[in-house]
Parts: structure tokens; C-alpha cells; sequence
């Protein structure tokens, strides 16, 4: 990460440290994150996410918006639906699912509340 002006964040995917993954409870140890603008707290901001080949997420509902971006790699969803890289997928508040990779995947995650909601 390169703190270049203030308010403005950047952060480069291949040489700053993704942290444990335990956003869904125990630590996944074939998932890790990197959190960018996320906040606990509120559940809202973004991150970077990593699978390894063979990692699945606990299946979790989303309180908030989801939106994700595949970066690299596929991801699988519960229904069989195959994101590859380039997909935008976006989950509406109160959707329930889990994913898998068989091939490993990088993810950049957004959790946002509509302004109207």
C-alpha cells in the first residue's frame, strides 16, 4: 500500500499482505482478504478476496448489498452458476448463498446499502 495524497488510498494486490479470512466466523485458511475501505462496524467498504483452489465460503446471508468482481480465476455458486474473470455479479440485501473455486480465484468485493434504503 502507497499512501501517495491524503484522502486517497492506494493499494497493489501483488505486494501488500492479505490477512487471515474470517469474515464468516472460524478462520478459512485457504481464503484470505484485504481489506481496503471495509468496515466491521457497519458491514459496508470493499476488499480483495482470495481462494486457493478447493476453498469453499460458509454459506452466509448478506444484510447489505453485495457486489463482487472477478479479478482472476472462477468462482462457483451454490446453484452451479460459473463467474468467471470479467463478471460483475451483484446479490440484493437479504440473499443467502455460498460459493467454491475449483481453480483459485481473486475477488474484489463491494458491501453497500442503496441510499433509499
Amino acid at each position: 500500500m502507497v499512501e501517495q495524497r491524503q484522502g486517497r488510498r492506494v493499494v497493489n494486490i501483488r505486494s501488500t499482505p492479505f490477512q487471515e479470512y474470517d469474515m464468516e466466523g472460524p478462520v478459512q485458511p485457504e481464503m484470505s482478504w484485504l481489506p481496503v475501505s471495509y468496515d466491521a462496524e457497519s458491514g459496508r467498504g470493499s476488499y480483495l478476496m482470495r481462494m486457493e483452489p478447493g476453498a469453499v465460503t460458509i454459506a452466509h446471508d448478506h444484510p447489505n448489498m453485495e457486489e463482487f468482481f472477478i479479478v482472476e480465476g472462477e468462482l462457483i455458486d451454490d446453484d452451479g452458476t460459473v463467474f468467471e474473470a470479467g463478471d460483475f455479479v451483484s446479490y440484493e440485501p437479504g440473499t443467502h448463498h455460498n460459493s467454491r473455486t475449483e481453480t483459485g480465484c481473486t475477488i474484489v468485493v463491494f458491501e453497500w446499502l442503496r441510499p433509499d434504503s
